[in-house]
């Protein structure tokens, strides 16, 4: 391992500022506006897949943005890594709230200030560079193949069909996945499991136009106020969801199971120290790492209604709207869920308002065994290169199409992931440490040295 080591060290410039390449194309799969951005991204990833050495490279067209594959099978008889990533980045908005431009790479004290920094750019190419490191060292010991997404911000909707109508191009025996935290460079982590998600818009419309507050008000429903008291409902004075059914099937730690996770470090004062609050907050009886990790949540992502611009404007508004998001744990059905809300929410609702509930996007929670050859390859890589053994976590996020890869490939996922939880994903500044992006690079080749071992 030495010679890729010393490949790496010496082409650490360059490796640093194809990254800055990479997070100069503002590929936000949500906007339209960034159409021709996305799909040059993805360019881009194919290109440099070929340039490190992949073969079979394609931009696969879908009913969305592409998907990138490429592959390196040196020996059919081997094992087969399938390596999946997004290169499609969050909304870089409230923009003003960003200290250097989010398309912009900046580095401060050591950090890569851009969007998609950490999610999923920074980490993703991590292993197109060991791949390169691997092949210029003749060091590869396993097939590999990449599968490199641009739709993976907005729910992954084309990412199953392209799965399921790939198989055999996609077979491997494990799926390895770095989008993920860990608890910090001192404290490695790996993430064992992943929450679920449900994602829902809703519109409350009131009068057929915009009104005079003064004239009306009192006297007319004001769909804003309507929205904050119907949102007020779903959580109790406990801070449980209030939605019939909830919580139905949700599997529960075991007490060794809690007692593991609340082992992990944890500084309490340090948690609300970084994000200046006064106290945490959250569904009573459960301690921080249980809410993050293994408790479903529901969260308001945006509202907005009415008048929102400088000055005043006395109006009420006809229509108000938001956005929530359900994080869901093991027992949990997303499209179950989708509909409970939607049940709840228009039966919530009085009759001076109409109600409309969106459905966007989901996907089922995920638990991977910590006794499979592929993730005692990653405990093994860490290990030895952090030159301490990794923590095994829960993870708050979601990545949808983990469970979808079990379901369709009958094969595991791997979530080693080299990002910190205070790297400001989906927010302004979002950052990404240089000593992660080399590490990361460095473990990579790692894991492959001993899962080749370990399947033997």
């Amino acid at each position: 391992m030495q010679s890729i080591k010393n490949y790496i060290e010496e082409n650490k410039s360059r490796f640093l500022n194809e990254l800055f390449d990479l997070l100069r194309f503002p590929s936000v799969s949500a906007d339209p506006v960034y159409k021709n951005d996305v799909l040059a991204t993805a360019d881009f990833v194919a290109q440099k897949l070929k340039d490190a050495g992949a073969e079979s490279v394609e931009v696969c067209p879908t009913m969305g943005y592409p998907i990138v594959y490429g592959e390196k099978i040196i020996d059919p008889a081997l094992p087969t890594v399938l390596v999946y990533g997004h290169y499609d980045v969050q909304p870089a908005d409230p923009l003003e709230l960003w200290h250097t431009p989010p398309f912009e790479p900046t580095v401060r004290d050591g950090k890569i200030f851009a969007r998609g920094a950490c999610d999923d750019k920074g980490q993703f190419y991590m292993h197109v560079k060991a791949f390169e490191a691997m092949m210029n060292t003749n060091n590869l010991p396993c097939n590999i193949k990449f599968m490199i997404e641009g739709e993976e911000e907005v729910g992954s909707d084309n990412l199953g069909k392209f799965v399921a109508g790939n198989k055999e191009r996609l077979a491997a025996d494990v799926v390895l996945i770095s989008d993920t935290s860990m608890i910090s460079m001192e404290t490695p982590s790996l993430e064992t499991g992943l929450r679920g998600l449900s994602y829902m818009e809703v519109e409350i419309t009131g009068p057929n136009r915009d009104l005079h507050s003064g004239v009306y008000g009192g006297a007319v429903a004001n769909p804003a106020t309507i929205l904050c008291q119907m949102i007020a409902s779903l959580h109790d004075e406990n801070n449980h969801v209030t939605i019939p059914g909830f919580y139905d099937g949700v599997v529960e730690l075991t007490q060794p199971e809690k007692e593991e996770l609340n082992a992990a470090p944890f500084d309490l004062e340090e948690y609300k120290k970084d994000l200046e609050i006064d106290e945490v907050w959250g569904e009573k009886g459960y301690s921080t790492l249980e809410r993050t990790g293994t408790r479903p949540t529901l969260e308001v992502n945006g509202i907005w209604g009415g008048y929102t611009g400088a000055g005043a404007k006395t109006v009420l508004p006809a229509k108000a709207f938001a956005k929530i998001s359900m994080r869901l744990v093991p027992g949990q059905d997303w499209e179950r869920i989708s509909d409970l809300f939607k049940t709840h929410f228009e039966n919530i609702a009085p009759g001076s308002v109409k109600v409309k509930v969106t459905k966007h996007h989901g996907g089922a929670p995920y638990v991977t065994p910590t006794n499979s050859p592929a993730y005692q390859a990653a405990y093994k890589a860490i290990e030895e290169s952090f030159g301490k053994a990794p923590v095994p976590t829960r993870g708050g996020g979601s990545i949808p199409i983990v469970a979808l890869f079990e379901e369709e490939l009958n094969i595991k996922t791997v979530l080693m992931g080299f990002g910190l939880d205070s790297d400001n994903l989906h927010s302004p500044n979002e950052k990404y440490d240089i000593f992660n992006y080399y590490k990361g690079i460095e473990t990579i080749p790692l894991f492959y040295k001993h899962f080749s071992e370990l399947q033997k």
